[in-house]
């Protein structure tokens, strides 16, 4: 079985996608064709997006899901033209919110993915290029302002979670790659010593790090599952020796790796 989807938003609809989405999972059996209609914040634009919907409609032969975080009242108004079954976050919530809190909300699009409060959007711009700029252990003279410094072995995910701690968290993390040299000597990197407090391991199983590194470079050493078997042996022996917290990400996404490393490392998010 095979639906149609729409995410509308008068913002960048990066909401609307990810509530959307997050329902969406719980249907496995179905698959969903979706598309995402952003910055619809004018009559001419949500004129455009009807007549998409109701195209979809059409040949589908049955209404798509629309998933709205409309905030412009007119806008809402107009998607009711539709001929889709329209499922309203914003309405969904914020009676409620408002009748709890005793206030009105204001309705304003993009406070949620725009630059809204300066503050909070400086805070993840620094924080992203913190770490860009501590992405591969050359130098650790930004280490006394990192959060985090995430340690591990090349291909176990510490650059994506860095970036997704950065833009989601506002969080510092520093990435330093592990190899043979620092196994060798049989203790800490000497440059990581004085950040002791600040390390988190990442980890992964042999199979499948030895499938990530394949992808990069066949039939290479590198890749191979005894050096790939051989490094992670050291990575935990070294882990567990100097008592660094860290987890096995081999089932576990990016948004999960770091929502695990926040708990564990007892990080506060800055924005």
């Amino acid at each position: 079985m095979t639906r149609s989807v729409f995410y509308v938003s008068d913002g960048t609809g990066i909401t609307a996608e990810t509530l959307g989405h997050t329902l969406l999972t719980q249907f496995e059996q179905i698959h969903f064709n979706t598309v995402s209609l952003p910055f619809i914040n004018s009559k001419e634009k949500m004129d455009w997006a009807v007549q998409r919907i109701n195209r979809a409609a059409q040949s589908d032969g049955e209404p798509p899901l629309v998933f709205s975080t409309l905030v412009d009242t007119r806008r809402r108004e107009e998607l009711e033209r539709c001929r889709g079954l329209i499922f309203d976050f914003l309405d969904a919530f914020t009676p409620r919110l408002e009748e709890v809190l005793g206030v009105t909300a204001q309705h304003v699009a993009g406070r949620s993915h725009g630059m809204g409060n300066m503050r909070t959007y400086a805070e993840r711009m620094d924080a992203l290029h913190f770490a860009i700029q501590n992405d591969d252990g050359a130098t650790t003279r930004d280490y006394p302002n990192a959060d985090v410094v995430v340690m591990g072995v090349s291909r176990t995910g510490k650059t994506p979670t860095c970036m997704y701690l950065a833009l989601n968290y506002g969080i510092r993390a520093a990435n330093y790659p592990l190899a043979d040299d620092d196994f060798d000597r049989g203790t800490l990197p000497a440059s990581l010593e004085p950040y002791r407090k600040k390390l988190f391991g990442l980890t992964v199983d042999g199979e499948r790090l030895h499938q990530i590194r394949t992808e990069r470079r066949p039939n290479s050493h590198y890749a191979s599952v005894e050096q790939c078997n051989k490094e992670l042996r050291a990575v935990e022996r070294m882990l567990k020796r100097e008592g660094i917290p860290c987890l096995n990400i081999t089932q576990m996404s990016v948004e999960e790796i770091a929502a695990q490393l926040m708990q564990q490392a007892a990080l506060m998010r800055r924005i």
